[in-house]
Protein backbone atom coordinates (compact mmCIF):
# COMPACT_ATOMS: atom_id res chain seq x y z
CA UNK A 1 0.00 0.00 0.00
CA UNK A 2 1.08 3.70 -0.88
CA UNK A 3 2.47 5.86 2.10
CA UNK A 4 3.06 9.14 2.91
CA UNK A 5 6.31 10.88 4.33
CA UNK A 6 6.17 14.36 5.78
CA UNK A 7 9.24 16.46 5.01
CA UNK A 8 11.40 18.52 7.90
CA UNK A 9 11.65 21.59 5.65
CA UNK A 10 8.20 22.52 6.86
CA UNK A 11 9.73 22.98 10.63
CA UNK A 12 12.99 24.57 9.89
CA UNK A 13 12.29 27.23 12.62
CA UNK A 14 12.50 23.93 15.25
CA UNK A 15 15.53 21.66 15.90
CA UNK A 16 15.23 17.73 14.00
CA UNK A 17 14.34 16.23 17.07
CA UNK A 18 10.94 18.90 17.32
CA UNK A 19 10.24 18.44 13.34
CA UNK A 20 10.60 14.87 13.81
CA UNK A 21 8.23 14.69 16.77
CA UNK A 22 5.83 17.47 15.32
CA UNK A 23 5.80 14.95 12.06
CA UNK A 24 4.68 12.00 14.04
CA UNK A 25 2.47 13.27 16.20
CA UNK A 26 0.20 14.47 12.76
CA UNK A 27 0.38 10.63 12.34
CA UNK A 28 3.21 9.81 9.70
CA UNK A 29 4.94 7.44 10.05
CA UNK A 30 8.05 7.93 7.56
CA UNK A 31 9.95 11.39 7.11
CA UNK A 32 12.11 12.87 4.47
CA UNK A 33 14.97 14.95 6.00
CA UNK A 34 16.84 17.56 4.14
CA UNK A 35 20.03 19.85 4.94
CA UNK A 36 19.99 22.96 6.38
CA UNK A 37 19.05 24.50 9.59
CA UNK A 38 17.98 21.32 11.45
CA UNK A 39 20.54 18.78 9.82
CA UNK A 40 24.48 19.82 10.12
CA UNK A 41 25.44 18.13 7.50
CA UNK A 42 29.30 19.41 7.96
CA UNK A 43 29.08 17.71 11.25
CA UNK A 44 27.52 14.45 9.60
CA UNK A 45 30.25 14.21 7.19
CA UNK A 46 32.43 14.57 9.92
CA UNK A 47 31.50 12.09 12.36
CA UNK A 48 28.90 10.17 10.29
CA UNK A 49 28.04 7.57 12.62
CA UNK A 50 27.31 9.65 15.66
CA UNK A 51 25.34 11.55 13.90
CA UNK A 52 23.35 8.94 12.36
CA UNK A 53 23.18 6.84 15.32
CA UNK A 54 21.44 10.39 17.26
CA UNK A 55 19.07 10.93 15.09
CA UNK A 56 18.04 7.14 14.28
CA UNK A 57 17.34 7.03 18.16
CA UNK A 58 14.99 10.24 17.88
CA UNK A 59 13.62 8.22 15.06
CA UNK A 60 12.90 5.09 16.88
CA UNK A 61 11.41 7.41 19.52
CA UNK A 62 8.65 8.89 17.23
CA UNK A 63 8.18 5.47 15.38
CA UNK A 64 9.29 6.97 12.29
CA UNK A 65 11.59 5.42 9.15
CA UNK A 66 13.63 7.72 6.65
CA UNK A 67 11.86 7.81 3.09
CA UNK A 68 14.58 10.08 2.09
CA UNK A 69 17.68 12.20 2.34
CA UNK A 70 18.08 15.77 0.52
CA UNK A 71 21.22 17.26 0.14
CA UNK A 72 21.44 20.43 -1.98
CA UNK A 73 25.13 20.42 -3.30
CA UNK A 74 23.74 22.93 -6.35
CA UNK A 75 27.20 23.91 -7.33
CA UNK A 76 27.97 21.17 -9.29
CA UNK A 77 27.28 23.07 -12.75
CA UNK A 78 29.75 26.01 -11.24
CA UNK A 79 32.40 26.43 -14.23
CA UNK A 80 34.85 26.94 -11.50
CA UNK A 81 36.37 23.11 -10.62
CA UNK A 82 37.00 24.00 -7.18
CA UNK A 83 33.77 24.85 -5.85
CA UNK A 84 32.42 21.63 -8.05
CA UNK A 85 34.62 19.55 -6.77
CA UNK A 86 34.28 20.45 -2.72
CA UNK A 87 30.27 19.54 -3.65
CA UNK A 88 31.67 15.76 -4.61
CA UNK A 89 33.53 15.51 -1.67
CA UNK A 90 30.76 16.79 0.72
CA UNK A 91 28.56 14.31 -1.10
CA UNK A 92 31.06 11.25 -0.46
CA UNK A 93 32.10 12.25 2.41
CA UNK A 94 28.15 12.12 3.09
CA UNK A 95 27.49 8.48 1.76
CA UNK A 96 28.40 6.81 4.82
CA UNK A 97 25.79 8.90 7.24
CA UNK A 98 23.09 8.20 4.99
CA UNK A 99 24.07 4.50 5.08
CA UNK A 100 24.10 4.51 8.55
CA UNK A 101 21.04 6.51 8.83
CA UNK A 102 19.20 4.00 6.92
CA UNK A 103 17.88 6.11 3.89
CA UNK A 104 16.68 4.34 0.75
CA UNK A 105 18.04 6.95 -1.29
CA UNK A 106 18.97 10.47 -1.64
CA UNK A 107 17.47 13.36 -3.57
CA UNK A 108 20.05 15.74 -5.32
CA UNK A 109 19.52 19.18 -6.61
CA UNK A 110 20.32 18.89 -10.55
CA UNK A 111 22.56 22.18 -10.26
CA UNK A 112 22.08 25.91 -9.97
CA UNK A 113 20.88 27.25 -13.05
CA UNK A 114 23.10 29.01 -15.22
CA UNK A 115 22.64 31.36 -18.84
CA UNK A 116 22.05 29.44 -21.72
CA UNK A 117 24.93 30.88 -23.58
CA UNK A 118 27.37 28.50 -21.04
CA UNK A 119 26.88 26.18 -23.45
CA UNK A 120 29.29 23.50 -20.88
CA UNK A 121 26.79 23.72 -18.03
CA UNK A 122 24.87 20.98 -18.13
CA UNK A 123 27.94 18.88 -19.46
CA UNK A 124 29.60 19.89 -16.17
CA UNK A 125 26.62 18.93 -14.12
CA UNK A 126 26.17 15.37 -16.12
CA UNK A 127 29.67 14.54 -15.27
CA UNK A 128 29.16 15.53 -11.74
CA UNK A 129 26.03 13.21 -11.38
CA UNK A 130 27.62 10.23 -12.96
CA UNK A 131 30.22 10.36 -10.02
CA UNK A 132 27.38 10.61 -7.64
CA UNK A 133 25.37 7.84 -8.69
CA UNK A 134 27.92 5.41 -8.96
CA UNK A 135 29.19 6.07 -5.63
CA UNK A 136 25.69 5.99 -4.40
CA UNK A 137 25.29 2.62 -5.80
CA UNK A 138 28.07 1.13 -4.76
CA UNK A 139 27.00 1.84 -1.43
CA UNK A 140 23.79 0.41 -1.93
CA UNK A 141 21.82 3.79 -1.89
CA UNK A 142 19.24 5.40 -5.12
CA UNK A 143 20.47 8.86 -6.29
CA UNK A 144 17.69 11.12 -7.95
CA UNK A 145 17.49 14.74 -8.75
CA UNK A 146 14.49 16.69 -8.45
CA UNK A 147 13.54 19.47 -11.09
CA UNK A 148 12.89 22.30 -9.86
CA UNK A 149 12.93 26.04 -11.24
CA UNK A 150 16.26 27.95 -10.94
CA UNK A 151 18.30 24.35 -11.33
CA UNK A 152 19.71 23.05 -14.62
CA UNK A 153 16.86 20.67 -15.09
CA UNK A 154 13.48 22.69 -14.76
CA UNK A 155 11.58 21.07 -17.35
CA UNK A 156 11.08 17.35 -17.87
CA UNK A 157 12.52 17.48 -21.02
CA UNK A 158 15.47 18.81 -19.59
CA UNK A 159 14.99 16.55 -16.57
CA UNK A 160 14.59 13.15 -19.05
CA UNK A 161 17.75 13.83 -21.16
CA UNK A 162 19.73 14.04 -17.87
CA UNK A 163 17.83 10.47 -16.74
CA UNK A 164 19.25 9.34 -20.16
CA UNK A 165 23.13 10.77 -20.16
CA UNK A 166 23.29 9.44 -16.56
CA UNK A 167 22.79 5.62 -16.16
CA UNK A 168 21.27 4.69 -13.12
CA UNK A 169 19.99 8.23 -12.34
CA UNK A 170 16.55 8.52 -11.06
CA UNK A 171 13.85 11.47 -10.64
CA UNK A 172 12.32 13.14 -7.22
CA UNK A 173 9.20 14.63 -8.70
CA UNK A 174 7.85 17.45 -6.91
CA UNK A 175 4.75 17.84 -8.22
CA UNK A 176 4.40 21.77 -7.16
CA UNK A 177 7.77 22.71 -9.13
CA UNK A 178 5.66 21.42 -12.53
CA UNK A 179 2.03 22.94 -12.12
CA UNK A 180 3.75 26.68 -10.89
CA UNK A 181 5.59 26.40 -14.35
CA UNK A 182 1.98 25.40 -15.71
CA UNK A 183 3.20 22.19 -17.47
CA UNK A 184 0.02 20.34 -18.24
CA UNK A 185 -0.88 17.55 -16.11
CA UNK A 186 -0.02 14.85 -19.25
CA UNK A 187 3.26 16.03 -19.12
CA UNK A 188 4.02 15.42 -15.15
CA UNK A 189 2.79 11.81 -15.59
CA UNK A 190 5.01 11.04 -18.25
CA UNK A 191 7.70 11.24 -15.27
CA UNK A 192 6.43 8.39 -13.30
CA UNK A 193 8.26 5.73 -14.60
CA UNK A 194 11.87 7.36 -13.91
CA UNK A 195 10.58 8.64 -10.66
CA UNK A 196 11.84 7.02 -7.26
CA UNK A 197 10.16 9.61 -4.95
CA UNK A 198 7.25 11.93 -5.13
CA UNK A 199 6.91 15.53 -3.18
CA UNK A 200 3.31 16.63 -2.63
CA UNK A 201 2.22 19.87 -1.60
CA UNK A 202 -0.98 22.33 -3.47
CA UNK A 203 0.27 25.14 -5.65
CA UNK A 204 -0.95 26.92 -8.87
CA UNK A 205 0.57 28.54 -11.72
CA UNK A 206 3.47 31.33 -10.64
CA UNK A 207 2.64 30.08 -7.00
CA UNK A 208 4.96 27.42 -5.86
CA UNK A 209 3.24 26.98 -2.82
CA UNK A 210 -0.81 28.01 -1.60
CA UNK A 211 -3.26 26.93 0.92
CA UNK A 212 -4.82 23.74 0.55
CA UNK A 213 -8.45 25.18 -0.84
CA UNK A 214 -6.54 27.46 -3.65
CA UNK A 215 -4.32 24.83 -4.75
CA UNK A 216 -5.04 23.97 -8.65
CA UNK A 217 -3.84 20.17 -7.99
CA UNK A 218 -6.08 17.49 -8.44
CA UNK A 219 -5.41 14.83 -5.85
CA UNK A 220 -7.69 12.78 -6.58
CA UNK A 221 -6.64 12.30 -10.16
CA UNK A 222 -2.59 12.45 -9.79
CA UNK A 223 -3.15 9.71 -7.01
CA UNK A 224 -5.13 7.75 -8.87
CA UNK A 225 -2.20 8.28 -11.80
CA UNK A 226 0.17 7.27 -9.46
CA UNK A 227 -1.42 3.86 -8.20
CA UNK A 228 -1.96 3.41 -12.12
CA UNK A 229 2.03 3.58 -13.14
CA UNK A 230 2.95 1.11 -10.51
CA UNK A 231 5.15 3.32 -8.03
CA UNK A 232 6.33 1.83 -5.50
CA UNK A 233 7.88 4.99 -3.48
CA UNK A 234 6.65 6.83 -0.89
CA UNK A 235 4.78 10.27 -1.24
CA UNK A 236 6.39 13.00 0.79
CA UNK A 237 3.92 15.86 2.08
CA UNK A 238 6.35 18.84 1.66
CA UNK A 239 5.35 22.17 2.44
CA UNK A 240 8.15 24.72 3.08
CA UNK A 241 8.92 27.52 5.63
CA UNK A 242 10.40 30.08 2.19
CA UNK A 243 7.54 32.56 1.70
CA UNK A 244 8.00 34.62 -1.14
CA UNK A 245 10.00 32.43 -3.38
CA UNK A 246 8.49 31.91 -6.61
CA UNK A 247 4.94 33.04 -5.39
CA UNK A 248 5.01 30.64 -2.32
CA UNK A 249 2.33 31.84 0.08
CA UNK A 250 3.37 31.27 3.81
CA UNK A 251 1.05 28.89 5.70
CA UNK A 252 0.48 27.19 8.84
CA UNK A 253 3.14 23.87 8.07
CA UNK A 254 1.09 21.58 10.59
CA UNK A 255 -2.72 22.96 9.58
CA UNK A 256 -2.27 22.51 6.13
CA UNK A 257 0.19 19.02 5.96
CA UNK A 258 -2.71 17.36 7.78
CA UNK A 259 -5.08 18.53 5.19
CA UNK A 260 -3.15 17.16 2.34
CA UNK A 261 -2.45 14.28 4.47
CA UNK A 262 -6.03 13.47 4.61
CA UNK A 263 -7.09 14.40 1.03
CA UNK A 264 -3.79 12.12 -0.47
CA UNK A 265 -4.92 9.23 2.27
CA UNK A 266 -8.56 9.50 1.13
CA UNK A 267 -7.77 9.58 -2.82
CA UNK A 268 -5.65 6.52 -2.50
CA UNK A 269 -8.09 4.56 -0.63
CA UNK A 270 -10.81 5.53 -2.91
CA UNK A 271 -8.78 4.76 -6.08
CA UNK A 272 -7.86 1.06 -4.57
CA UNK A 273 -11.73 0.58 -3.47
CA UNK A 274 -12.51 0.83 -7.02
CA UNK A 275 -9.68 -0.78 -8.26
CA UNK A 276 -10.93 -3.84 -6.36
CA UNK A 277 -14.33 -3.66 -7.64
Amino acid sequence: MLEFACHTWAFTDLTLPEALGTIARLGFRYVDIGSGSNLNTTRAAENPRKEAADIRADLALFNLKVSDLYLMLPRISMPEEDRRQKELDQFKALIPFAVALGTPGITLSPGLVHPAEDLEAIDRVTAALRDMVKWGKEAGLQVSIEPHMDSMAQTPEVAMKLVKDVPGLTLTLDWAQMVCQDIFHEEIVKLLPQTRHIQMRQAARAQLQTPFERGRINIPQVMKDIQASGYGGVVCVEYMNTPGWHGMIAVNAVQESAKMRNALRDARDKASDQKRK
